[in-house]
């Protein structure tokens, strides 16, 4: 293999997308120091449009225009977040995954001014989030507080939260470490709490899929427990056939003995009907696993429930 001597990497231009990528030049330039990287920063469509993302083409608004710059040579490699890939549609013809960096945390945080906790929060308080997996999910555990629609970057989101435009904000963890900002939190949320999204904490390394070269030292940094989990989980999200507008939920968790298993949830937007599923993948492997769970939650009526919400 001869290394190149540049790899061009594409990203968002959001100030997140933009710290996740020094990461990926960090790990790069630790294994192949005579390679220089480049930085390639594109505006997509979900960064532009503050809307439903769902009139937008959902997910895909995050990662269409990283995909087309890929495809057409004006980079080598592409980061995503992996929660932010459609997994009811394969990668766009021509790429493929050639690594996934091992996980940061999956947990989401509270964000109060006063430091509350969640269990603290008044009657009424106004959460800031677009995710139809939170809302559903405070809907269920917490029905006295009041979702309000917030989106934008996570930067974005803390600016509106100190013009009070909510009382409270519900971020992910990693991502506000990725930013700098931890110190922002009040509480972080066990997953029995608030369940991730699929994909959670994962940062995906996507190349076109005949440029052997780049895929073959990017490879490197995949970490295989990660790989193992996310295999599940983005199987999982393929046989439900997920959607943006989806509350669907799940993680899987790779033990050191290399036992995997994944626990998952599926809601009705309001949060009245919660499906769980968790199975253990003894010696299924784990696409296996994503499809077993899937399964599962079919036979309770996820793709009814699935089904009934507009996208």
């Amino acid at each position: 293999m001869s290394a190149p001597e540049l790899i061009r990497i594409v990203s968002r231009d959001s100030p997140m997308a933009l710290a996740q990528v020094e990461r990926v030049r960090a790990e790069l330039a630790a294994l192949y120091p005579d390679t220089a990287t480049e930085v390639v920063p594109v505006r997509t469509t979900g960064d532009k449009w503050m809307g439903d993302l769902s009139k937008v083409e959902g997910k895909g608004a995050f990662t269409k225009e990283v995909d087309a710059a890929l495809l057409a040579g004006k980079a080598d490699l592409a980061v995503h977040c992996v929660k932010d890939i459609p997994a009811d549609r394969p990668l766009p013809a021509g790429t493929t995954f050639a690594a996934f960096l091992e996980r940061d945390d999956i947990r989401d945080a509270l964000v109060h001014p006063e430091g509350l906790t969640l269990d603290e929060l008044p009657d009424g308080t106004r959460i800031g989030t677009s995710s139809v997996r939170r809302v559903a999910q405070l809907a269920a555990s917490h029905p006295h507080l009041t979702c309000v629609p917030f989106r934008g970057n996570a930067n974005r989101r803390l600016a509106k939260l100190a013009d009070g435009e909510a009382d409270a904000l519900l971020l992910a963890v990693a991502g506000l470490h990725r930013i700098g900002r931890p110190d922002v939190i009040s509480e972080v949320l066990p997953p029995e709490t608030i369940c991730p999204p699929i994909g959670a904490g994962v940062l995906a390394l996507q190349c076109r899929e005949y440029d052997t070269n780049t895929i073959d030292m990017v490879s490197a940094l995949n970490h295989p427990g990660t790989y193992r989990e996310i295999t599940a989980e983005r199987m999982f999200l393929h046989v439900l056939q997920g959607h943006c507008n989806s509350p669907i939920a799940g993680y899987a968790k790779s033990q050191r003995n290399g036992d995997l298993s994944l626990r998952a949830c599926v809601f009705t937007p309001d949060g009245k009907t919660v499906l769980n599923a968790h199975e253990w993948a003894g010696p299924l492997d784990p696409a296996t696993l994503g499809t077993s769970v899937a399964v599962a939650l079919l036979r309770q009526g996820a793709r009814e429930l699935i089904d009934t919400i507009a996208h």
